[in-house]
């Protein structure tokens, strides 16, 4: 059995275009190259920058996945879950953060991502593929909508 430990954001922006309402709040969702679930954008901390932070890892992961900067604004609760990857049973533990949209335009997503998008706060659910994410975004959510009121 193999342990990884990723970081990773949930990116939330405020109506930017022209044809968007600028109190709508959209979040940053991604769809995977590989096994095509829709998720957040996460990745392995210090697996090609040693003695990277969390945080660090976080912000990478979503510029490199998304094209999108973030700002970390606080820490949300650990995510764990098994999967199988070529024939070898994983366990991984995730470290998501809230973040606040800072620049980058999601067309210039890396190769990991087939489809990244920006969902209106009351989509994000429905389109979420896993368990685990749809359980952190529900903090996510909470503390979202505390912080914007």
């Amino acid at each position: 059995m193999t342990e990884e430990f990723s970081a990773g954001g949930i990116v939330f922006r405020k109506g930017l275009d022209s044809g968007e309402n600028q109190n709508d709040v959209f979040i940053l969702v991604s769809q995977h190259s590989g096994h095509h679930g829709w998720v957040f954008p996460k990745g392995h901390v210090a697996d090609t920058i040693p003695n990277e932070t969390e945080q660090e890892a976080a912000v990478r992961e979503v510029q490199e996945e998304t094209g999108i900067t973030g700002t970390i604004l606080e820490p949300l609760s650990l995510v764990d879950y098994w999967y199988v990857f070529r024939g070898e049973k994983r366990h991984k533990t995730v470290q998501y953060f809230l973040m606040a949209y800072e620049s980058g335009n999601t067309e210039d997503h890396g190769w990991e991502m087939e489809n990244v998008v920006w969902l209106l706060i009351s989509e994000v659910e429905k389109k979420l593929t896993y368990k685990s994410d749809k359980k952190v975004w529900e903090e996510a959510k909470k503390k979202l909508l505390q912080k914007i009121k």
